[in-house]
């Protein structure tokens, strides 16, 4: 991995610091829980300038190499950017000189270029690893294959900081667990705070054994019926159809899971329900009118979690 020289960056009105080793973000694996303490904190200094804007990254190109479908992901890290005064570029795979043949560590290399910094999708697990080893400007994975979000999970626990709390947090993960890589990342981070993870999944689609094996304090069961009205925070996954090597694999498991507004019924009065979305048909749009329903105000707060990380892996901050 590329490295900078260690420098401590210090940020007004914090008490922490955030050491930056190195320029890319790429897995959760990375990151000491004063890091991401350090993130959720700047987060939340960046929020009042997520619907207004602050001209902090004014100049600034970032790059936006998306060679998998998105569309909360691709949109928050654009308007992130121009909420930060900057500007953005994009590519996808059909736009892209891959389609030529062109290899990603060379469309890597040629964006670097054009840009301060890039956000990379790529459906093969390590590809933002291995961008990150040839890169000269910072990588940020927006996904790779089943591997890692990290963006995603940074907001994922400041939502649930937010809107609950993250110590002595009881939360259940449901659905694909076995090629979710929003569930992956979520459960490295989550260990960090000592939180207490129950594994919801069908059979076949359990959290790989090499992740179970690191959390601290964890239930495996599934049956949401389980866990549903023990939990600070439920978060539901849908079954990543891409993922599969065989349909009838899917064809198997689809729609073994959903949650009805009635199944919440003795459900802690606070419990939130999270979703990184998109949304198949694992929650019923009746839960959406629910107060425990916040997956919508997750996706918003995508905006200034990303904002907060584009300022600290271009040396802008507040």
């Amino acid at each position: 991995m590329l490295l900078r020289a260690q420098k401590t960056i210090k940020a007004s009105a914090f008490n922490t610091y955030w050491m930056l080793e190195k320029q890319h973000i790429v897995s959760m694996r990375d990151f000491t829980r004063e890091d991401v303490t350090f993130i959720l904190d700047y987060a939340e200094r960046m929020f009042p300038f997520a619907r207004t804007g602050i001209e902090l990254l004014q100049h600034k190109i970032l790059a936006l190499l998306f060679f998998e479908p998105s569309t909360r992901t691709q949109l928050s890290f654009d308007s992130a950017m121009k909420r930060l005064g900057g500007s953005t570029l994009s590519l996808s795979s059909e736009d892209s000189s891959i389609l030529k043949g062109e290899t990603i560590t060379d469309t890597v290399k040629v964006v670097e270029g054009y840009a301060d910094a890039i956000v990379l999708r790529h459906s093969r697990e390590g590809a933002a690893r291995m961008a990150s080893e040839i890169s000269n400007v910072p990588i940020i994975n927006a996904g790779d294959g089943a591997g890692h979000h990290p963006t995603q999970t940074l907001l994922d626990l400041y939502t649930i900081r937010r809107e609950s709390h993250l110590e002595n947090l009881d939360i259940a993960l449901l659905g694909d667990l076995k090629y979710g890589r929003t569930a992956h990342s979520l459960a490295y981070a989550l260990n960090m705070f000592d939180a207490n993870i129950a594994l919801v999944a069908p059979d076949g689609l359990q959290m790989p054994s090499h992740i179970v094996d690191t959390l601290d304090s964890v239930t495996v069961t599934d049956n949401i019926d389980d866990v549903i009205h023990e939990v600070d925070v439920l978060y539901v996954t849908r079954i990543q159809k891409e993922r599969f090597p065989d349909p009838n694999e899917y064809l198997r498991v689809a729609k073994s899971y959903r949650i009805y507004r009635s199944m919440l019924q003795g459900a802690r009065d606070d419990l939130i329900i999270l979703h990184p979305l998109p949304r198949v048909d694992e929650i019923a749009t009746d839960v959406d009118q629910t107060k425990h329903a916040k997956y919508f105000q997750q996706a918003f707060y995508g905006i200034p979690v990303r904002m907060a990380l584009l300022s600290i892996v271009m040396d802008k901050l507040l």
